[in-house]
């Protein structure tokens, strides 16, 4: 919590700052070069702070990058004179990584005549502004020189103690955060083609959910083809969004804490930073709005199908039960249809017995009144037909038996 930071120094000075934007395999070769160099370096660590020679030098790794900052002094040097480094940049091109900033700082005590300034940077893109609450101005034109540098020029007009080294932080982590923001837009622009494609298809796709006669199997593949591919840019542009803004939000910290004072006729460092910044944030976060809202309007549709679906179901379900109502009814009359045959076919086999047990009866010489044949008939009937009912009666018992 205490290290991080330039050891104090005050004016005249001169810094190198490289920025490498590494992955992982990259970040472990360069702790590894560094361990070899600087033994007190630990795998785990993330900052590191030592002297090579006259040169104080700090190294910081953050989650994406790492930078390699330089301190020299300025004994008999000119305004942004490489030498008083020696082989840094030799050393810096075997480093790995992508270098996507580097930097010279040249910090003054005298104010820098229009000469001095126009022979170093860019007048028609020049930056000027003061900072720290008018205790420094700083120069820039925020261009690549053909030393490979960016420069940035700062007269010290009042610092005190450690202001100097945080000001240098400052104004570099506001570059440094400034530009892996940026990171995000480029991402932005590749993935926007793909999302305005799927929200063409996704239209399609809602149309045919509507069609009465559309094949709901056909547009579940549709749907699914879509999520799968909307699946693939969120995983692809979610880590890269939420880090552009991130660290748009660090800058605009950083621009606070700075204290920018406009200087008039030039632009400033705060607006510098907003015409830069402003237009790729919101471009990555219309981004990341299209593929939210994008996301809702697959799960609506997909819950839209399954609506459908479920409806188209149930009405199967309905008439299902609707035909098996119908069949039971027709086997409940067949039934009972049924049990009132059985009534006259038991009664006809009963009194088929009986007229037998009656011829055996006379063959032994006994002789039956007629009444009885008729009396037997209607009582037979009717005690088939309660005895036919009892058994309905007894199917229809619950278990219990109650």
């Amino acid at each position: 919590m205490h290290i991080r930071g330039l050891p104090r120094f005050d004016a005249p000075a001169l810094a190198l700052q490289f920025m490498l934007l590494v992955d992982e395999p990259q970040a472990r070769e360069s702790i590894d070069l560094l361990s070899e160099r600087f033994p007190l370096l630990k795998p785990g660590d993330r900052f590191l702070s030592a002297r090579i020679g006259d040169l104080h030098f700090s190294w910081e790794r953050h989650t994406e990058y790492m930078t390699y900052s330089f301190l020299a002094p300025v004994e008999g040097a000119t305004l942004f004179d490489l030498r008083p480094f020696g082989e840094v940049p030799c050393w810096m091109a075997e480093i790995p990584g992508r270098l996507i900033r580097s930097t010279h700082i040249a910090m003054v005590v005298n104010e820098p005549l229009p000469a001095i300034i126009a022979a170093h940077f860019a007048t028609d893109d020049l930056i000027i502004s003061d900072v720290a609450d008018g205790c420094a101005r700083i120069w820039s034109d925020f261009r690549l020189h053909e030393d490979g540098f960016g420069r940035l020029l700062i007269h010290d007009r009042g610092l005190k103690g450690d202001e100097s080294s945080q000001l240098v932080q400052r104004l570099q982590e506001l570059g440094n955060y400034r530009k892996i923001a940026l990171l995000g837009l480029p991402e932005a622009q590749q993935a926007t083609p793909l999302l305005t494609a799927l929200e063409q298809r996704l239209t399609m796709i809602t149309s045919h959910v509507a069609q009465k006669d559309a094949d709901a199997d056909q547009v579940l593949e549709q749907l699914s083809a879509l999520s799968a591919e909307l699946a693939e840019i969120v995983a692809r542009t979610r880590y890269r969004m939420s880090a552009t803004e991130a660290y748009a939000e660090i800058c605009r910290d950083r621009i606070r804490r700075l204290a920018v004072l406009p200087v008039r006729g030039y632009r400033s460092l705060d607006d510098f930073t907003e015409r830069r910044l402003l237009p790729a944030m919101r471009t990555c976060g219309a981004f990341t709005s299209r593929l939210e809202d994008l996301a809702q309007r697959t799960a609506w549709t997909s819950a839209l199908l399954r609506t459908r679906v479920d409806t188209a179901l149930a009405r199967r379900n309905r008439d299902l039960l609707a035909s098996m109502d119908r069949r039971t009814a027709l086997q409940l009359r067949l039934q009972h249809t049924v049990e009132g045959l059985s009534v006259v076919a038991i009664s006809y086999y009963a009194l088929g017995l009986w007229h037998h047990l009656k011829e055996a009866l006379e063959l032994q010489g006994l002789h039956l009144p007629a009444w009885i044949d008729m009396v037997l008939l209607p009582v037979t009937i009717i005690t088939v037909f309660l005895g036919v009912g009892q058994i309905r009666k007894v199917k229809r018992l619950p278990p219990d038996g109650h």
